[in-house]
């Protein structure tokens, strides 16, 4: 009997954005469409798969404060353009300007989101013709999770930590999230504590880290300079049951969690 093979997980981005507001931080999230192939249902941060043409060496004129590493470059423009897609901010500049643009430029722009959806248009194609730069400067590394083994479908997702221009209004696209809201991390916790929202393992390890922070600064000023412990969760077999479990030097305040058992 031959071992399953491994699929080699795909790379992926997602982006924590975030605001502060008179009742503490606040972070945007969205309901994944339930007929999306990867956590249907849940409660999830914008995000998804890195395309081909997030890898173009030829957006490097582009790209302001960009990583240094091809895969991480292109993670982090992967970041921008799903934030773009999926709920409409766009961490971007006027080439000739070091402020981002404001909400008259985003609201012009507002076609191209679902152009870049269908892939009628490169993300390069679209800067270009804007004459427009990626705020990768404006991106925070905050996490780095990887599928575990025996799943069929794997990504090899980086979190980034990102505040909302205040003129951007974030809203779901409709096609692969159907609702969002801005919502306090604590908030997010007890929802999921108390069942009425759907949120996946490492979305939820990812809010409890983010509840440790007041602000957005502060949520920034901690992450930024560290870079975070890749995450591969495995599954232990105990005597009283399966645990997932994550490396504890990853600084979550969970490292194990009981599977339930099945049925």
């Amino acid at each position: 009997m031959t071992d399953k093979k491994v699929s080699e997980p795909v790379p992926a981005a997602t982006i924590m954005m975030l605001r502060d507001s008179s009742d503490g931080m606040e972070v945007f999230m969205v309901v994944r469409h339930h007929q999306i192939d990867f956590a249907s249902g849940a409660l999830v941060f914008p995000g998804g798969k890195a395309d081909p043409d997030d890898f173009d060496p030829a957006l490097a004129p582009r790209l302001v404060g960009a990583a240094e590493d091809p895969d991480m470059r292109a993670n982090q423009v992967a970041a921008i353009r799903e934030s773009f897609e999926e709920c409409g901010v766009l961490l971007a500049r006027c080439e000739s300007s070091d402020q981002l643009i404001d909400g008259a430029r985003l609201a012009r722009l507002e076609p191209y989101r679902d152009r870049l959806h269908k892939g009628e248009v490169s993300i390069a194609e679209f800067l270009e013709t804007e004459k427009l730069t990626l705020a990768c400067d404006r991106l925070t590394h905050f996490a780095h999770w990887v599928t575990p083994d025996m799943m069929p479908k794997r990504f090899d997702t980086h979190f980034f930590l990102a505040v909302a221009p205040a003129d951007h209004l974030a809203i779901h696209d409709g096609h692969e999230s159907v609702d969002s809201v801005w919502i306090r991390p604590a908030d997010a916790l007890a929802e999921a504590a108390a069942g009425t929202k759907t949120v996946i393992f490492p979305t939820l390890r990812n809010i409890e880290k983010l509840d440790q922070y007041s602000s957005c600064n502060e949520a920034i000023q901690a992450s930024a300079g560290t870079a975070p412990v890749r995450v591969l969760p495995w599954i232990e077999a105990r005597d009283d049951g399966s645990y997932l479990c994550i490396p504890p030097e990853a600084g979550y305040a969970v490292s194990e969690e009981k599977m339930p058992a099945r049925p």
